[in-house]
């Protein structure tokens, strides 16, 4: 597969020749520095935005084969957006998850209630159903977020930098959730982020982009590959294996 952007005058590709595998329950972290291409392939492999060239399948499926509202069965997305104003609650928010299986007046049934019920309770938000959505911190808000994926319900999960606006409290929390949900529920979370070592300890697997390519495997594949060593610049950042993570160089 290529990803990129189309132009009028064109195309601009940003990664080529993706030839990439994610199997199913696993935690998954994308790596690569800024402009990279990450949010790209997330965004692509969602179909959230079209690929230059080449086949995305899910469960033997092409992607491009499913109608939206059976994609939004399968995937559900957690992007940097900010979310628009509004006087939505907490709870109201999470239903929104549910918006693929509900009838054309969005009547929630007791099934899609019980489901934004526990999502609420897997991302420990239960407590704040009754609260107006802008009064969160943003900590809280990532939770609920994420909480709406779960009440979509589906297998994969695909999260663009979720801990971008949060302390190394709150990212770590948002990790360890993260890593619970997949042995909790099975389903397979995709994460992009620059929280590189915090990564290397609890994802199971990893994407990184290097030089316009890809490598994949988990932590002890890539180290005997030397792929964490071509993430970044050598004079700045340099992988440790014996450490198991990234150092800052002295200058």
């Amino acid at each position: 597969m290529t990803i990129g952007y189309r132009k009028k005058k064109g195309q601009k590709s940003i990664i080529s020749n993706i030839d990439l595998h994610i199997e199913k329950g696993k935690f998954v972290a994308l790596l690569g520095k800024n402009g990279a291409g990450k949010s790209t392939l997330l965004r692509t492999i969602s179909n959230v935005q079209k690929k230059l060239t080449g086949e995305i399948y899910i469960n033997q499926k092409e992607i491009t084969s499913f109608s939206q509202q059976e994609l939004a069965t399968l995937l559900s997305v957690v992007l940097t957006e900010r979310l628009p104003e509004s006087q939505l609650t907490v709870f109201e928010i999470v239903a929104l998850g549910r918006q693929p299986y509900t009838n054309w007046l969005d009547r929630l049934s007791e099934k899609d209630t019980q489901k934004v019920l526990d999502a609420l309770e897997l991302t420990n938000v239960l407590h704040l159903k009754d609260r107006p959505f802008y009064t969160l911190s943003d900590g809280q808000l990532q939770r609920v977020l994420i909480a709406r994926a779960l009440a979509q319900d589906t297998e994969v999960i695909i999260l663009d930098e979720p801990t971008v606006h949060l302390d190394i409290h709150h990212t770590y929390k948002i990790f360890s959730l993260l890593q619970n949900l997949v042995k909790k529920t099975q389903k397979t979370v995709i994460i992009s982020t620059h929280e590189v070592n915090l990564a290397l300890k609890l994802a199971d697997t990893f994407v990184l982009i290097v030089n316009e390519g890809l490598y994949s495997g988990n932590a002890s594949e890539l180290m005997q590959q030397n792929a964490f060593s071509s993430l970044f610049p050598k004079e700045l950042i340099s992988f440790n294996k014996n450490l198991q993570q990234f150092v800052i160089n002295k200058i």
